[in-house]
């Protein structure tokens, strides 16, 4: 088997956000271990200067379909929408974003290599090729979200290991 765009970013995004939908759930079975309030977690953050959980979550649906999605369009622009503010409106954000990934052809995903594609915030563009938008921009993003993510529920106390980052991996066979 080559070595393809598609392989190269969907089967990683799913593998991870399957893991995040996991850490989803840990974390509200800690709240409800803990007689925790919901946004104990929802609304943790690592650093005062950081977003939450919840943008977190978002964010690693934003930089996985969305950067697909912005390909598909030519343009990607960070998401400003407010994230789910409940455990069970991140698993459905989440649960979303992997049905949408599962149904994506291989073949498109080809066919985006060399289209060009253009990052905008406000004035600020940034121009690139399909390829190099989700390889150098947009998957480096997706892991730094789903890290902090992780990393914001493992300070709060979440009991969570490397596993339950890494997620099942994909083995040969």
């Amino acid at each position: 088997m080559a070595f393809t765009l598609y392989s190269a970013t969907i089967p990683s995004y799913l593998q991870l956000l399957r893991s995040v939908s996991h850490l989803i759930d840990k974390a509200e079975a800690f709240c409800h271990a803990k007689g925790w309030t919901p946004d104990a977690l929802i609304q943790a953050r690592l650093a005062d200067d950081m977003l939450p959980f919840a943008y977190q979550v978002k964010s690693a649906a934003v930089h996985s379909l969305g950067a697909i999605e912005g390909v598909r369009k030519g343009t990607f622009s960070p998401d400003m929408t407010k994230p789910p503010e409940t455990f069970a409106d991140l698993r459905e954000r989440v649960a979303q974003t992997i049905a949408a990934l599962e149904a994506i052809d291989p073949d498109e995903i080809e066919s985006f290599v060399g289209r060009p594609m253009r990052f905008e915030f406000s004035a600020y563009c940034m121009d690139f090729v399909a390829e190099n938008f989700l390889l150098s921009f947009s998957q480096p993003n997706f892991y730094f979200h789903v890290t902090t993510a992780y990393d914001i529920l493992r300070m709060k106390g979440v009991e969570l290991g490397k596993g339950d980052y890494i997620g099942a991996v994909r083995k040969s066979g």
